[in-house]
């Protein structure tokens, strides 16, 4: 049986909440509109650009969601990697898992452009499965398809049985991982508390990249 571990992107293997803050203050700024301080930007994020845009404009602006999304789009893939970076130890861990064997992927709810340019950007040479983001027809997560297509992507790829772990800081993506029936790690440098995340069902517990580690060989198989 071959290990495929599905890593969430934003909050779980980078920190992308300046930029993200950064461009949604841009295309508020550009309205004369309130803008918004980073840490409260980490409980807008999570469940795409367009959530994250409704969630900031004031609720007697919703009808500028569409031009304030198309300014946030042209700034944030321009400036999409300013700020970003990786959580401690998480480049590291993902070369590690790679040379042990494991068959790795990205799933987020990004826009699928802009994952996958910082996935190019930050973990060059890893031979993901699949780098999927947020694409046109395809449901986000918590759905569960996008967890069986790369399953399927990495059957195909390996030709044998799969143990599949989520590896999420959200609860979206403990639920993602209780909808598909696969195991989670939840790690708690991310965007959600644990509180959050217990109350998402998360069994298990990283505080670092090094306890991550331990925990994904603890549900190896």
């Amino acid at each position: 049986m071959k290990n495929l571990i599905i890593f969430d992107l934003d909050g779980t293997l980078l920190n992308t909440i300046d930029d993200l803050g950064c461009a949604v203050n841009h295309a508020l700024a550009l309205r004369d509109l309130p803008q918004h301080g980073m840490e409260e930007y980490r409980t807008m994020v999570g469940n795409g650009v367009r959530k994250l845009i409704e969630r900031a404009l004031p609720q007697d602006a919703q009808d500028l969601v569409e031009d304030c999304l198309k300014d946030f789009l042209a700034y944030y893939t321009e400036n999409i990697d300013v700020h970003t970076k990786p959580y401690p130890g998480m480049d590291a861990l993902i070369g590690k898992l790679d040379g042990e064997g494991c068959l790795l992927a990205v799933a987020s709810n990004k826009f699928q452009e802009g994952t996958a340019k910082l996935v190019e950007r930050f973990f060059p040479g890893i031979d993901f499965v699949a780098v999927f983001g947020n694409r046109p027809g395809y449901p986000l997560k918590p759905d569960p398809e996008l967890i069986r297509e790369i399953e399927d992507l990495a059957g195909r790829r390996c030709g044998e049985a799969l143990n599949t772990i989520m590896v999420g800081d959200s609860d979206t993506d403990m639920k993602t991982a209780a909808n598909a029936g696969i195991a989670s790690v939840a790690v708690c440098w991310g965007f959600r508390s644990r509180a959050e995340l217990e109350q998402a069902g998360a069994v298990r517990f990283a505080e670092t990249a090094e306890e991550l580690y331990s925990k994904i060989q603890e549900v190896k198989a």
